[in-house]
């Protein structure tokens, strides 16, 4: 057997008719809109009105279609995006290991704003 097999979990996910699933990833049905983003705005606070106004693509009947799926699935849409969290964290190195001397330049000034302050 290859050491390198990977389970998958497969999660059924209810079906709406704002919400299609593709490619891995939920969107906003006929849109290129992630739900990720609009329930993450959502969680910060912004209203339906103000999420729409971020997503000139997007209908306000779509925000609040989106919003009413992440509620009735709050559990399960909140793993799926931690879960893209970590494998973001995963699959990105951090910037001192990408652009070492991008990360010494900021770090220096982050220092040098800090002895201003003081």
């Amino acid at each position: 057997m290859n050491g390198k097999l990977k389970l998958r979990v497969l999660v059924a996910y209810p079906v709406s008719p704002y919400i299609e699933e593709r490619n891995g990833g939920f969107y906003v049905a006929g849109t290129r809109v992630s739900l990720d983003s609009v329930v993450i705005s959502f969680q910060q606070g912004d209203s339906p009105e103000q999420i729409v106004q971020s997503f000139s693509t997007l209908e306000l009947a779509q925000i609040y279609g989106a919003i009413a799926y992440y509620l009735e699935n709050e559990k399960t849409i909140n793993e799926y995006i931690a879960e893209g969290e970590r494998e973001l964290e995963r699959d990105i190195p951090p910037l001192s290991q990408q652009a070492p001397e991008l990360f010494a330049r900021l770090e220096a000034a982050r220092r040098h704003m800090g002895l201003k302050r003081t």
